[in-house]
């Protein structure tokens, strides 16, 4: 069985233990060769991580982590909090200073957590250790530099060991649309209507829904009545607002509300003219009777359960298998507005896409930062990563997400399995470990294969969507300062349940057109020029950052 370690067989002799609270040596004189796998005597780390309720709480008792503790001979002593506890867990068991465990495996830390934290000596910087005693991490920030950009604080120092999921780039990124609108082929084919190309084609095909519900309903054996159209408003995924894209400059509606010029200016969204045009046309819907009522009030689950009962014509989300099938539903292609345009704004941070900044860190405590980093160096190995990130091979008795294979050149590749009946996610969830990772394009047909849902939405996505992502820019994960991350939070607050208070009754109720200039004002009252202003120095810092890398 392969070790995945790039370091070579040696000793090394201190472990990391439990040792009163003082400053972490952030810049250790080990030599690297010391520092080897597997070590000749066991050494010791402490972890704090979690893990979901049903699954196994002992992170020791998990595949991977009883591989990696043979490969390296480094044993985890772990705290592990069940996951819908594991905010408040984290933060009682950081406040206890003085018992520190070495790192926190799974972080779940944000810019402000990274910060505050790192002020208070909490956790201790890693870029020393980074370029010391990780080569696989180094390797990863060598061919994307941009992630150590924006892994990087604006004093200098990097914190937190990063998660990466890439999935595509760029415009071709898995990420580059979440709310993908997927309609009901099945009853487009059976009242013989084309795939809608424009705003009013598809209002033309969902009043046909509409006025042939009934027929609809007898001859698919529907439970429950038809939904020509269904969302839930302001809800990421779910939300309608990919459909405005067509009017006005073409920017439509972002999650966050914030979108990028060619020029490199920064916008938010929901001020835009296109924006009041688009939002009037979704109401103009709501009167004639083409929106689910419970489009604005209902969670989750009434959702699903309604797609379940396959009662919806056009219907929001990631991955239509969440909602319904995938033999019924195809991604509805970009839609041309009144004046003709067609445009698909990409989602934010989806240029690199998944990212995760702050998925682990170091504290203060930790005795022997050599050997952390070198262990978690092993978790950027890509045959490790793409285990911890997805699950393992081999477990007897069980579903497997993968098994191991070889790839072309006859080196050993992860190959995921067909998983019949089970669930991938319940899958994922016994078997993955999360933590620190990078899953790079170049893995895939190499170390690993290509998720096959994954696949199915990147093929379809590009086909429906690829040609009409016009805009050249997409608002990057920056990383702020604590006092503009302070502000920033402020500001956003107030300025987004505003916007979005505002779209919902806007959508349900009308007035857009009789209130949009009073919203205007009420916007800059709340401070929109000013949080604006703080994103627009970060997007020319970042693009400033990533020049100079590749100098």
């Amino acid at each position: 069985m392969p070790t995945n370690s790039v370091f070579p067989l040696g000793i090394f002799s201190a472990g990391c233990g439990k040792a009163a609270v003082g400053q972490a040596d952030i810049n250790p004189d080990t030599p690297l060769e010391e520092v080897t796998f597997p070590l000749a005597e066991t050494g010791r780390l402490s972890f704090i991580t979690n893990a979901p309720a049903r699954t196994e709480q002992d992170p020791n008792k998990r595949t991977i982590f009883m591989r990696l503790e043979e490969q390296t001979n480094v044993h985890i002593d772990w705290t592990c909090f069940v996951a819908d506890q594991f905010g408040d867990k984290k933060n009682l068991a950081l406040a206890q200073f003085g018992a520190l465990p070495d790192g926190l495996f799974v972080a779940g830390m944000g810019d402000y957590d990274l910060l505050r934290y790192a002020k208070q000596g909490i956790i201790i910087p890693l870029e020393n250790l980074i370029d010391k005693y990780m080569p696989n991490l180094q390797a990863v920030f060598a061919q994307y530099p941009e992630y150590r950009v924006m892994c990087t604080a604006p004093d200098g120092h990097i914190y937190s060991f990063p998660w990466i999921e890439q999935l595509g780039a760029g415009k071709e990124a898995i990420q580059a649309i979440g709310n993908i609108p997927y309609i009901n082929r099945k009853w487009l084919d059976y009242l013989g209507l084309a795939m809608p190309e424009t705003t009013e084609e598809l209002e033309a095909v969902l009043i046909a829904f509409r006025d042939h519900a009934q027929e609809l309903e007898q001859q698919f054996e529907i439970t429950g009545s038809v939904i020509p159209m269904s969302f839930i408003i302001n809800n990421g995924d779910q939300d309608p607002a990919i459909l405005i894209n067509g009017f006005g400059e073409g920017y439509g509606d972002t999650g966050d509300h914030f979108a990028v010029t060619d020029e490199g200016v920064v916008i938010y969204t929901s001020v835009q003219e296109g924006y009041r045009e688009g939002i009037a046309w979704l109401h103009h819907l709501v009167e004639e009777r083409l929106v689910d009522p419970e489009a604005f009030t209902q969670d989750w689950s009434t959702y699903v359960a309604k797609g379940k009962n396959h009662r919806y014509g056009l219907c929001f989300t990631w991955d239509i298998a969440n909602i319904d099938n995938y033999e019924d539903y195809v991604m509805l292609p970009a839609l041309a507005g009144p004046a003709g345009l067609v445009n698909i704004t990409r989602q934010n941070g989806s240029e690199t896409s998944g990212f995760d900044r702050g998925r682990c860190v170091l504290t203060s405590n930790c005795r022997d930062t050599a050997l952390a980093a070198a262990w978690i160096d092993q978790m950027y190995a890509p045959l490790q990563s793409a285990q911890n990130n997805w699950g393992t091979y081999g477990e007897e008795g069980t579903a497997n997400i993968f098994e191991m294979s070889t790839n072309k050149d006859g080196e050993p590749m992860l190959k995921h399995m067909e998983l019949g009946d089970n669930s991938p996610v319940e899958i994922r969830e016994n078997q993955s470990v999360n933590g620190p990772l990078a899953i790079l394009n170049e893995y895939y047909g190499v170390y690993v294969t290509e998720p096959d849902d994954a696949k199915w939405r990147l093929d379809n996505m590009h086909a429906a969507y690829l040609e009409d992502m016009n805009s050249r820019y997409v608002f990057p994960n920056v990383f702020m300062s604590i006092e503009d991350t302070n502000r920033v939070s402020q500001l956003d607050t107030d300025i987004r349940k505003y916007a979005e208070q505002m779209k919902a009754s806007w959508i349900l109720n009308g007035g857009i057109e009789k209130e949009w200039g009073e919203y205007l004002r009420k916007m800059e009252d709340y401070g929109l020029s000013e949080y604006l202003e703080i994103k627009q120095k970060y997007f020319d810092n970042y693009l400033a950052s990533l020049a100079e890398g590749q100098e």
